[in-house]
């Protein structure tokens, strides 16, 4: 009799272990979805209002190196920043101000801090200049952050990651190649090579962040520990890395007379805040999506971004607002097929599913 009340509570437990598993991987393909949503918002954002004329008919008013780099990383900082309100926002709402502020204080606060600066300001430094030199196959090359995940979850948390789950990866990563080929015509400047050297670093700087921050989130509550990431993040690209951008260019003064005419931009300003807050649920279900399957599979689901992204211009700015040049090719749409069976690989072997289930 105990044996089989025993054999019935493992049973239990692995279905219950199952259940949280598949929710893991859920929350992980959302936070993809998300990412698009808040990549082609924050992208419509930059082209509205004052944005509108820094890229149009005023360009000439500013160097090229603004136009490159500064205003790039000040359309990342406004992101984050509005993205940072709307974390403190709902965890005041959710009475977590108060962890909030206990938990900057503690190990796990500063783990949290840590990987929000590499994948911050280093990451989004790293992939605006490599976007800038070599164009947009910087994107799938920054979505090679799974496989980087995955292996140093293996090292330093020995996670799962079998041969099957290699080859998922293998699939997710190719997949994001496919689609970033599309791009490999004349459309990028000169210095592509070191622009894609460069946006290896973005790919490290994610791929650190996301296995680190997915154990953090083990410790802590997922909310708090996105609030810290998102403050963090916000605050140092406004106030380090797009003031550097200034100094670089000449210009100490110019950082803070181009964000008071960005933050002031009112109908740039609409998008930002919608951009903010799909950033918001990118980032933390990301976090909890890591942190419930696993570095390798979270990261996978997540990097199909490199679909998602292009998928909701397509949509938003293509489709919605008219603008020219965001339809997408038959080869992304087989991409995205590839990289769903991918990501199958990753969280089951695929054979399981033409096995006769069991009760």
């Amino acid at each position: 009799m105990n044996e089989g009340a025993g054999a019935a509570a493992v049973a239990a437990k692995k279905k219950l272990s199952a259940q949280f598993f598949k929710k893991g991987v859920f929350v992980a393909i959302m936070s993809g979805i998300c990412y698009g949503l808040y990549s082609a918002f924050m992208t419509l954002g930059m082209t509205k209002g004052i944005w509108a004329d820094w890229y149009g008919p005023n360009t000439a008013a500013l160097s090229a190196f603004v136009i490159t780099y500064l205003l790039g990383s000040l359309g990342s900082a406004i992101n984050d920043t509005c993205s940072a309100v709307w974390a403190l926002l709902i965890a005041g709402a959710k009475g977590k101000l108060g962890d909030f502020f206990r938990c900057l204080k503690t190990k796990p606060g500063w783990i949290m801090i840590a990987a929000a600066l590499v994948g911050g300001p280093i990451s989004s430094a790293a992939y605006v200049v490599g976007l800038q030199m070599a164009g947009s196959i910087v994107i799938p090359i920054s979505a090679l952050c799974p496989a980087i995940g995955a292996i140093l979850g293996r090292v330093l948390y020995k996670q799962e990651l079998n041969k099957r789950m290699v080859a998922g990866i293998g699939i997710c990563v190719l997949s994001s190649f496919m689609i970033g080929s599309t791009s490999l015509g004349g459309d990028a400047p000169e210095g592509r090579l070191l622009g894609i050297c460069i946006a290896f670093i973005a790919a490290l700087g994610w791929g650190i962040e996301g296995c680190v921050a997915g154990y953090g989130t083990t410790l802590i509550d997922y909310e708090i520990g996105i609030t810290i990431r998102q403050c963090t993040s916000g605050l140092s690209n406004l106030f380090i890395l797009v003031p550097i951008f200034g100094i670089i260019a000449g210009n100490i003064g110019i950082a803070p007379h181009l964000t008071v005419q960005a933050f002031t931009s009112g109908p740039a300003m609409i998008f930002f805040v919608i951009s903010g807050f799909f950033a918001l649920f990118a980032y933390s279900l990301w976090y909890k999506g890591n942190s419930m399957c696993g570095a390798a599979l979270g990261m996978a689901c997540n990097g199909a971004f490199s679909f998602w992204g292009p998928f909701f211009c397509w949509i938003i700015l293509g489709v919605i607002c008219g603008i020219d040049g965001w339809s997408l090719p038959p080869i992304v749409w087989a991409a995205a097929i590839l990289m769903i069976f991918g990501i199958l690989m990753i969280a089951m072997n695929p054979l399981d599913l033409f096995k006769k289930k069991e009760d």
